[in-house]
C-alpha cells in the first residue's frame, strides 16, 4: 500500500507543504513541491464531491474574504489529461471564480482516481463541513466500494456505530432527507422518525416537530408511542377487539399522536392517553378542550 494510502486519515495535511521551520529539513509532498498558480478554467470540480449543498451567503462572504487578502490556503489538484481536477477546496475554487480571478494557487497531488472521495471526505469530516446526509451518501459511496463500516470508521475517525447511523439516514423519503440537508431536523430527529413506519403519521410527527420545536428524547417517545410495542416483548394472548372500538382508538392515536388505549366492560370503561413531558401534556389538553 502507497504511502498516500496510509496518509489519508491524517487529512490533507499531509498532501500540502508548509514552510519548514529555520534549521528543520523540508518535507516533500506528494506530487509538484510548492503551490502554482493555476487557471480556475482549466481545473474541473471533483466528480466524488461529498459537499452537496454550497450555501451562496456563504460564497459570497468567502469571495468578499478572497478580494481583501486572497486565497491564504492552495486547493488540492489532480492531473486528468491536460486539465486538472479538484481534489480538495471546491468552495474555495468556486468563490475565486465568483471574486473575479483568472488562477488560484493549488498543490498539484499525486492521488489516484480511486481516493478522490476518500481524501476529500477526510478533509471535509475534519472540517466539520459536511452536513449529516451529505456524510451519509459519502459513507454509502465508500461502502459500494467495498469498505466495511469499520473501516470507514477507521478512516475519517468516527466509530462504527456513527457510520452505521449515518447510512440509516438513506431509509428517509426524500422529503426528509432534504429537511436534514437543509438542518429543519437534526439526525437525531430523522433517526427516531425512522421508527414510525406509517407514512402519514411519520408526516404529522415531522410537522410537530418543526412547528413545536420538539426534543429528540421527545421524538423518541411519541415515535415508540405511535409504532406500538416492541416486538422482543412476550405477546399477550389474542383477544378479540370489537372492530368498532378498535376503529376508534386508530382514530384517537392518529388525532393526538400517541399512544391512547381503550379498557371498556359491558357498562363502563376508561380512555387512556400517553402524554410525554409538560408541553406535550398542554397540547393534549388543549385539543381535547377546544383550544388547538
Amino acid at each position: 500500500m502507497s504511502n498516500r494510502r496510509n496518509a489519508l486519515g491524517r487529512g490533507i495535511g499531509a498532501l500540502i507543504p508548509t514552510a519548514p521551520a529555520v534549521g528543520v529539513a523540508e518535507t516533500r509532498p506528494q506530487g509538484d513541491e510548492r503551490p502554482a498558480e493555476i487557471p480556475i478554467d482549466a481545473i474541473d470540480a471533483n466528480p466524488e464531491q461529498p459537499r452537496r449543498r454550497f450555501e451562496a451567503a456563504e460564497l459570497e462572504s468567502l469571495s468578499d474574504s478572497i478580494r481583501r487578502h486572497g486565497v491564504l490556503q492552495p486547493v488540492v489538484v489532480r492531473r486528468s489529461g491536460d486539465r486538472y481536477e479538484l481534489v480538495v477546496g471546491e468552495r474555495r475554487w468556486r468563490a475565486s471564480r465568483a471574486a473575479g480571478r483568472e488562477t488560484i494557487p493549488a498543490v498539484i497531488a499525486d492521488v489516484d482516481s480511486e481516493d478522490r472521495l476518500e481524501i476529500a471526505l477526510v478533509e471535509n469530516v475534519q472540517r466539520h463541513d459536511l452536513n449529516p446526509m451529505e456524510l451519509a451518501h459519502a459513507f454509502a459511496a465508500l461502502a459500494e466500494a467495498g469498505m466495511t463500516q469499520e473501516e470507514i470508521g477507521n478512516r475519517v475517525g468516527l466509530d462504527r456505530s456513527t457510520i452505521a447511523n449515518h447510512l440509516r439516514l438513506l431509509d428517509l423519503p426524500k422529503s426528509l432527507q432534504e429537511d436534514v440537508e437543509s438542518s429543519r431536523l437534526s439526525a437525531g430527529h430523522a433517526k427516531a422518525l425512522l421508527q414510525v413506519g406509517n407514512p402519514e403519521r411519520r408526516r404529522l410527527l415531522r410537522d410537530r416537530i418543526v412547528r413545536e420545536g420538539l426534543s429528540v428524547r421527545a421524538v423518541e417517545q411519541l415515535g415508540r408511542a405511535i409504532a406500538g410495542p416492541v416486538a422482543k416483548r412476550k405477546p399477550r394472548p389474542a383477544t378479540a377487539v370489537d372492530p368498532d372500538l378498535q376503529r376508534l382508538i386508530d382514530q384517537l392515536r392518529q388525532r393526538f399522536q400517541t399512544r391512547v388505549r381503550i379498557h371498556s366492560d359491558d357498562r363502563r370503561g376508561r380512555i387512556e392517553i400517553d402524554y410525554f413531558g409538560a408541553e406535550d401534556l398542554e397540547r393534549i389538553t388543549g385539543m381535547l378542550l377546544g383550544d388547538v
